[in-house]
């Protein structure tokens, strides 16, 4: 059975009303029989100003979209350069309120990437064809149009909107494109096209990378940042939509893993981690001193002791989280678990354990939170670690000095508030002396 087979809700038993299908197709035959119309820049450029006062915030992205002429694409598209091409003849017959909502929506696909996302999504579930693209092109308009509309800006005619596919508002294209499929319920969308900017298909009409008047990554970024600004800069004035997507904007999903991973690799491979003088191998001085025999400085493999939160505020998931996190820095040592040890702590500090099997450590607690007693512990074991790793939720006191060992923290995500008896407890903050990586 295909992807597209596999559906966890069916459309509607109901063809979709008002969706202008045939008009569309007679309107495109009429402007291939009739003389070519020139492009009406005033009146597209009117509409294009009329979405910035409605819309303010997106008006860098408005005004970086480069108009390209084409009697090929059926209404607007844009492609994934940041070219808006136009069909003549669409403008013309297009109110210009109409044509405010298209300019808003079409750029709407640009900023929320869905070309990128289209291709990610077709390469993980292994979809080919137009067909698939059109249901991209169907979900992505979901996305956009569930909230887009209303507040000085008219619904565009034609427009799909997630209740047509009896689909509730409020979700991300992904979700959509899981939750209906191409059928006879949905052929009143096959005229949809808003170009490869919105489904990541390439069109006949497209320019290419190499083309005229688009922009480069860094120019593309540039914009979604300015727009993003905009948005958190002026609270109440954009939907829930574009808020969720401006957080993002501004603090992008980061890779906690490889960051801490990389943390830890720094840590260990800082200068005077692992080093230690031997008499084994006498260092080359020593020639020059007949008699006597100096030391080398030799590097051993550094140590790493896993301090774990265990104490109630911790959950179940996240001390299997943190399991998870003791089997991927043994292996970030390039799998040496001799050199890792792992020592549970609440209020107290347990056992100091060797790490044979990360799912055989017991992790003992449910108490408060002091991991000044799980440092302590760490640093009297023998050998002493070169580098302390603390996986915890953060509500608890520090050491107030640096400890003698490299110091990486991974924090669970938490509120700034904990504490349910004490409403006005705040937690010490993290030590400026130890790397920071939030985990999840």
């Amino acid at each position: 059975m295909s992807t597209t087979q596999k559906v966890t809700q069916d459309v509607p038993q109901k063809v979709p009303q008002n969706v202008p299908q045939r008009e569309t197709r007679r309107e495109a035959q009429r402007e291939t029989q009739s003389a070519p119309l020139p492009l009406d820049t005033a009146k597209l450029y009117a509409a294009r100003l009329q979405a910035v006062r409605a819309r303010p915030y997106l008006a860098t992205a408005l005004f970086a979209l480069h108009v390209v002429e084409s009697r090929q694409v059926p209404t607007m598209g844009v492609d994934r350069h940041w070219r808006c091409y136009v069909s003549p003849a669409f403008v013309d017959r297009t109110p210009v309120e109409d044509l405010a909502s298209v300019w808003v929506h079409e750029v709407s696909h640009l900023l929320r990437d869905h070309h990128g996302r289209s291709d990610r999504y077709a390469q993980r579930h292994g979809l080919t064809g137009a067909a698939e693209r059109l249901r991209m092109n169907i979900a992505a308009d979901c996305e956009i149009n569930d909230d887009a509309f209303g507040d000085g800006l008219k619904f565009p005619r034609g427009a799909v909107r997630p209740g047509a596919l009896g689909l509730d508002n409020g979700h991300l294209m992904e979700e959509y494109l899981s939750r209906f499929r191409l059928s006879r319920f949905t052929e009143a969308y096959a005229w949809l096209d808003c170009g490869s900017g919105a489904d990541g298909r390439i069109r006949p009409w497209d320019l290419g990378p190499d083309g005229a008047h688009g922009l480069s990554e860094q120019e593309r970024e540039l914009v979604r940042f300015r727009v993003a600004q905009g948005i958190t800069g002026r609270p109440g004035s954009a939907s829930a939509g574009w808020k969720r997507w401006a957080e993002e904007a501004f603090q992008p999903p980061q890779p906690w893993r490889e960051l801490l991973g990389a943390a830890i690799r720094s840590a260990a491979s800082a200068p005077g981690v692992g080093e230690d003088y031997t008499y084994g191998r006498p260092a080359r001085r020593s020639v020059s001193l007949p008699g006597i025999i100096l030391p080398s400085l030799r590097r051993k493999p550094p140590r790493v002791s896993i301090v774990i939160d265990t104490s109630g505020s911790v959950s179940d998931a996240e001390l299997g989280a943190a399991l998870i996190e003791v089997a991927a820095i043994s292996q970030t040592l390039g799998g040496r678990r001799d050199l890792v040890n792992v020592v549970p702590c609440d209020s107290a500090a347990r056992l100091v354990h060797p790490l044979c099997r990360g799912e055989g450590i017991p992790l003992l607690g449910g108490g408060g939170t002091d991991l000044r007693a799980g440092f302590a512990k760490a640093l009297r074991s023998l050998p002493r670690p070169d580098v302390i790793v603390a996986l915890t939720d953060g509500q608890t006191p520090w050491p107030k000095e640096r400890p003698p060992a490299r110091t990486v923290i991974g924090l669970f995500p938490r509120a700034p508030l904990y504490d349910e008896e004490n409403p006005d407890y705040i937690p010490d903050p993290v030590p400026d002396w130890a790397r920071v990586v939030e985990i999840g």
